[in-house]
């Protein structure tokens, strides 16, 4: 990865919305020249995507977040590549990660209720071949969602327990 590319990665990772002008301007570079950057890393695959992040709480979506802990058996030839890309297929499915640690795939999942989520489980999940074991957590409140705190410092949002 070259200087220019880790800059205007480090700016859009921030926020996505600046424009490349302005990021020339940040940058001390010509607008075509991150223009031109930007597409490339587009083209590799290294710049994925662009999005905003949405505090759920504070908008209209009801839909259930859920982070399920996979045990598998790799396979040979794919190790956990395998069966990490069938779970990624799924729509309902918003992340896949190989981890370290007690279990092997972390997936992330949404879904309209616990229930969807708990058959979307054991009926495709534990289904698969060398699936070995699976916990399902459900997010219950989201504090900060990649590096921003969800609520303003100072601001008292305890959820009251008295009738």
């Amino acid at each position: 990865m070259t200087a220019l590319q880790k800059d205007i990665l480090d700016i859009l990772t921030n926020d996505a919305r600046i424009a490349p002008k302005k990021i020339a301007a940040m940058l001390s570079r010509s607008e075509e020249e991150v223009k031109t950057c930007i597409l490339a890393m587009e083209k590799s695959g290294l710049l994925v995507k662009y999005t905003a992040i949405v505090n759920s709480e504070k908008s209209e979506n009801t839909l259930v977040e859920a982070l399920i802990e996979v045990k598998v058996t790799p396979k040979k030839k794919e190790g956990f590549d395998g069966i990490a890309k069938q779970i990624a297929a799924f729509p309902e499915v918003k992340a896949v990660y190989l981890m370290s640690g007690a279990y092997d795939l972390a997936v992330f999942l949404e879904d309209v209720s616990l229930q969807k989520v708990s058959a979307f489980v054991s009926e495709r999940i534990s289904t698969f071949d060398g699936v070995i074991s699976t916990a399902t957590h459900f997010l219950l409140k989201k504090y900060k969602i990649e590096g921003v705190l969800t609520e303003k410092e100072g601001a008292d949002n305890r959820i009251s327990i008295q009738p």
